[in-house]
């Protein structure tokens, strides 16, 4: 664990080293006394402090300036503030600081505050199916082009996506990709590029992304990143970044197509 002690009055500095050592004795504790110089050490050094304790009255850039900027840098480093003046704790708490402590610093106090910190790493997020919408329909995996046995296979996986995890009939599924088609010779279609569909998803450890339940198939949403989603959510980028095209190769995505270009007026 890194944790940076701040304060430009040397004896408290100390004092507050000594304390952060005492109640966290396995710590990496660096210490400055001007928070320019904690910024600067964490953008060119590429320091990631666990928890910053630093002083409000600081020179040059106040604790309070100091916690705004370590926000841009470093949002998961946590941040409690060091003080001898009480009046302060509302403006550090606007800042959604993780904690307050009022001098003189003791090592039972700074043990509190950790101990009241979720210093746990995180679990690692699920992996993801990576898919692009906007323009033409591409799937990614780990930044890698998914490879798929057949152009149908990755059509129908189009499909799914576009009807964003809400279940289908393989009817429904002949009707939007084979309009003219017999419906037996369809499913039995379906059939075949469903199983290689599932197996280019099985190469890459996805093959849960598939739901078939009652006849019916469908996508785990919660499994695809893809911009189409993004942008239903509101995300501005991928708002911007939709330039009035979608799924183009696909004839029964112009529906899709023209809604989304709608919202966007």
């Amino acid at each position: 664990m890194m944790i940076l002690a701040i304060d430009d009055e040397p004896k408290a500095l100390r004092l507050l080293h000594d304390a952060i050592a005492a109640a966290e004795p396995n710590a990496e504790i660096v210490d400055f006394s001007d928070g320019e110089d904690a910024l600067l050490a964490i953008r060119e050094q590429h320091m990631t402090p666990n928890v910053v304790f630093l002083d409000i009255e600081l020179p040059e850039m106040s604790g309070l300036a100091f916690a705004v900027e370590l926000k841009k840098l470093a949002p998961e480093t946590k941040i409690v503030f060091v003080t001898g003046f009480p009046k302060y704790a509302a403006d550090a708490f606007m800042l959604h600081v993780n904690g307050y402590i009022v001098k003189p610093v003791y090592a039972d106090r700074v043990r509190e505050e950790l101990d009241h910190l979720n210093l746990l790493p995180e679990k690692p997020k699920p992996d993801k199916l990576q898919v692009r919408c906007f323009g033409h329909f591409e799937v990614f995996w780990h930044g890698k082009p998914v490879i798929f046995q057949r152009r149908q296979s990755k059509e129908l996986l189009a499909f799914l996506i576009d009807r964003e995890g809400r279940a289908c009939t393989a009817e429904e599924i002949a009707a939007a990709l084979w309009e003219d088609e017999d419906s037996n010779a369809a499913k039995a279609r379906i059939r075949q590029i469903l199983h290689d569909l599932r197996a280019t998803l099985r190469e890459i450890g996805m093959e849960e992304l598939l739901i078939r339940e009652r006849r019916q198939l469908a996508i785990r949403r919660d499994m695809v990143d893809c911009d189409y989603y993004r942008m239903l959510e509101g995300d501005i980028e991928a708002i911007n970044a939709f330039g009035g095209t979608y799924m183009t190769e696909y004839s029964w995505s112009e529906l899709t197509t023209g809604r989304l270009q709608f919202n966007k007026k």
